[in-house]
């Protein structure tokens, strides 16, 4: 019992040798230089006139409270407004004219020598007939509506800008087109200057031609893949298969749409 407890504490040692006598040289790992994008300036210049000035926490600058307005005591409680007598709402804006009292007499004795009869008929012999609004009867009763606002009459189609387009649209269209004439002069200049070119139209083909085969042979190992997915292999494969197939559909769609590609020679 006490031997095969003093074995299994025993220190083993790996053999002895004399290289290991030998002092070594400490290999020194070099790490490659960092990566930098060529695009770092251009994008701190865009970041920079793009950037707003008070799209921060706060506002900029803020002047510095003066030393005189310090916090009062109960100076942040809400303050009540001054008190004013009460009144009855009757009071002010009484609804009846008061009671005459015994003492009052209302005027007597005043006669006019208007006629009223002649009076009346000459302003209607006067008078401007009315014209009677459009109407139409759309029950068997006789209930009349408006014709003005029941869309029956083709009001709009006499307007005088009627099948014109409209001024926004116009305006629209303009910017649309001097954006498109700003963007296809900065292409002609980037192609003098050697740095862009126009993708030909048979190589375009050729490439939407081969990402449609890859897409095809995707969809047929898709295909094939097994209806349950129980383990963690075939879920990967799966999701992979996915992911491949619609970024091979994304870039299909973007060589159809687009006639005109130009590319960066680098």
């Amino acid at each position: 019992m006490f031997l095969s407890v003093s074995m299994s504490k025993a220190v083993h040692h790996p053999p002895e040798s004399i290289y290991n006598l030998i002092p070594r040289e400490e290999e020194k790992i070099h790490k490659p230089p960092r990566y930098t994008s060529k695009f770092r300036e251009q994008v701190k210049q865009e970041k920079q006139l793009n950037k707003a000035s008070n799209k921060t926490m706060g506002p900029v600058k803020v002047d510095m409270p003066s030393p005189d307005k310090y916090l009062q005591k109960h100076s942040k409680e809400p303050r009540l407004p001054e008190k004013k007598p009460f009144t009855y709402g009757d009071e002010v804006y009484s609804k009846k004219p008061p009671v005459p009292s015994k003492t009052d007499r209302p005027p007597m004795g005043i006669h006019t020598r208007k006629n009223f009869i002649r009076t009346n008929a000459i302003e209607n012999i006067m008078a401007v007939p009315r014209i009677p609004k459009p109407a139409y009867t759309d029950t068997k009763h006789g209930d009349k509506q408006l014709l003005e606002t029941s869309g029956l009459l083709p009001k709009y189609i006499k307007k005088k800008d009627y099948g014109q387009t409209p001024e926004y649209l116009q305006q629209r269209r303009e910017e649309v087109q001097r954006e498109q004439e700003e963007y296809d002069k900065y292409v002609k200049e980037r192609m003098k200057e050697g740095a862009m070119k126009q993708l030909p139209e048979e190589e375009r083909q050729n490439i939407l031609q081969g990402l449609k085969k890859n897409w095809d042979e995707l969809h047929h190992q898709f295909q094939g893949l097994s209806v349950v997915t129980d383990t963690a292999s075939k879920k990967y494969r799966k999701e992979h298969l996915e992911m491949k197939m619609k970024q091979l559909e994304k870039d299909i769609e973007l060589l159809e749409r687009y006639k005109i590609i130009y590319i960066a020679n680098n």
